[in-house]
């Protein structure tokens, strides 16, 4: 819950506020004056110096109707329970604090769900078929099915992103749904009930203070949410343009591994899709096993050509691999340098160290190096 006696979540706050500040820019803000206070107690012809901020941006960093807004702000997520998570801090989404323009601040409201082992997003056209929409709720039924619990993340719009927190829903999985404005309102309206059954079963996030409304601008950005946030993305169905494609993109940008189903040739609504598969910025996606195999999750072959699932202590063979491999370099070794010696690509690498760190196998230090812990299993 939000420490209202925070003296820090003012200033914090307040740097979201602050017109023409993005997240990178607001980082570096930070980064250069030490902390959020500093930023709004630097004088303005020191602000002036630091790159990025000149004369009239340090005015409005200057501006005193900031801090009186962001006090406001704490009033509304205090009455309304909700979490304002700091990018520096431990509870802030490991997922998204890897990626360069994640929010300085993330509101979230509902279940503290946001480092799930296992989370899948799944976007696509508002405009969706029942060849689509049966998809869907096909793929998340059978990740359920599977046993593998994945957290599902989605944008609560029409089409894909409704069907797809309502399939988790019903298949009592979490969910979480990223949103294009502030809490103080749904867009939707008629999306209103799903999101209340949300809060109870995952959780909405957002980096958009109460008071901003679902802009058209405000959806693009919320999109880095969506990709930032999972292990992978699914895309099914979509158009040449649009929201979805927009976060597959996202998604590759950070590492993280993209899928799309692929539709017919004479279908509008899947050439999004199939253009993702022939430019290579999507892996196609036909079944759960896809997904299996390109994340990590397969079941592998063992000598006796038998398949093989998780060990006892639940150690796939991929994990296995990894263990083995900073076992043998105890002082600790980088994200590339595993990924380049056991072959698996950076958005597969990232999800099992991850997974790993996640259960206790391994800790990670500065500069993104990981080393083995005194949990290891045994065998």
């Amino acid at each position: 819950m939000p420490n209202q006696n925070d003296p820090q979540l003012k200033y914090r706050i307040g740097l979201t506020l602050i017109p023409g500040i993005g997240s990178i820019l607001a980082k570096k803000l930070v980064e250069y004056t030490g902390n959020p206070e500093e930023v709004f107690k630097t004088n303005r012809s020191q602000l002036e110096k630091i790159p990025g901020i000149g004369k009239n941006l340090a005015d409005k960093i200057a501006g005193s109707r900031i801090l009186s807004m962001a006090e406001k702000e704490i009033d509304f997520i205090t009455k309304y329970r909700i979490r304002a998570l700091w990018y520096l801090d431990d509870n802030y989404p490991q997922r998204l604090r890897q990626c360069p323009d994640s929010p300085v601040v993330l509101f979230t409201r509902g279940k503290e769900c946001l480092d799930h082992s296992r989370i899948i997003s799944v976007v696509g056209t508002r405009n969706a078929s029942s060849y689509g929409l049966d998809l869907c709720r096909n793929l998340i039924h059978d990740l359920s099915a599977k046993g593998y619990d994945p957290l599902i993340m989605s944008g609560l719009a029409f089409g894909i992103d409704i069907c797809a927190h309502k399939t988790a829903l019903e298949n009592r999985l979490l969910t979480i749904a990223a949103l294009a404005h502030g809490l103080s309102t749904i867009y939707p309206n008629s999306h209103r009930s799903i999101a209340e059954k949300i809060i109870r079963q995952g959780a909405l996030v957002t980096d958009f203070p109460s008071t901003v409304l679902p802009e058209r601008g405000n959806f693009i950005k919320r999109n880095r949410l969506i990709a930032g946030m999972a292990d992978a993305t699914i895309v099914i169905e979509s158009g040449t343009k649009g929201g979805a494609l927009i976060t597959a993109d996202l998604a590759n940008s950070y590492n993280r591994d993209v899928f799309a189903i692929p539709g017919r040739v004479c279908d509008k609504r899947s050439q999004g899709c199939n253009n993702l598969i022939k430019t290579h910025r999507a892996a196609l996606l036909e079944e759960v096993h896809d997904l299996e195999y390109i994340l990590g999750w397969a079941p592998v072959k063992g000598e006796d050509g038998k398949t093989a699932g998780p060990s006892p202590d639940g150690i796939t063979e991929n994990e296995k691999s990894v263990l083995l491999l900073l076992a043998e370099n105890s002082s600790g070794m980088s994200v590339d340098r595993i990924s380049g010696e056991t072959g698996f690509g950076p958005g597969k690498i990232s999800g099992l160290l991850l997974d790993l760190e996640f259960r206790g196998f391994i800790t990670s230090m500065p500069g993104k190096i990981y080393k083995v812990t005194d949990k290891l299993p045994s065998g």
